[in-house]
């Protein structure tokens, strides 16, 4: 997985939208809009995307994932550390200044910030970027389609993934 965040100019203020995006399938796992940078932002991301995980694969587990991010106090926080080994993620960070390192996140916040957010030239604030996120996310996920995977969309490409897996292994019954 990678992250990262960026900002958001609003008639009230900067805001903050973090994102975590699945390598394999390019798909958007985690996002959340905030006021504040803080390490509450990238964890609250995190802990969604491994919900998300969850929710779609019974048999998702995070032991030997890497989180790759930038080289930001966020994600190299006390408390972001401990949220990955929690969950058994390994994390890794890049080097700082170095923008190539995180390519993958740093283009979907591109596409982010030409799809969405630089059409619109004056946004009301905090709770429109998030209502505006979520359906731009949404389609990201569902709809738009990304010549990296098969000219697939994230999803559809998941579960072309999932139907071509073998079944899991049954576990036999407790007597």
């Amino acid at each position: 997985w990678v992250a990262d965040f960026t900002y958001v100019w609003t008639l009230t203020g900067f805001v903050y939208t973090a994102f975590c995006v699945d390598v394999f399938s390019r798909r958007i796992l985690g996002w959340q809009v905030m006021t504040s940078k803080t390490t509450v932002l990238v964890t609250g991301v995190l802990e969604q995307a491994l919900f998300t995980r969850r929710r779609t694969d019974i048999r998702f587990i995070s032991t030997g994932l890497v989180h790759h991010s930038d080289a930001g106090s966020q994600y190299t926080s006390l408390a972001f550390t401990e949220a990955l080994i929690a969950s058994g993620i390994a994390g890794s960070i890049g080097s700082v200044g170095d923008a190539l390192d995180n390519g993958l996140m740093e283009s979907t916040i591109g596409l982010y910030k030409t799809e969405l957010i630089d059409r619109d030239a004056s946004w009301s604030g905090r709770a429109e970027v998030e209502r505006e996120t979520a359906e731009w996310v949404r389609w990201f996920n569902a709809d738009r389609l990304h010549s990296s995977i098969d000219y697939l969309s994230p999803t559809w490409y998941e579960t072309r993934y999932r139907e071509q897996r073998p079944p899991a292994a049954s576990t036999p019954e407790v007597a």
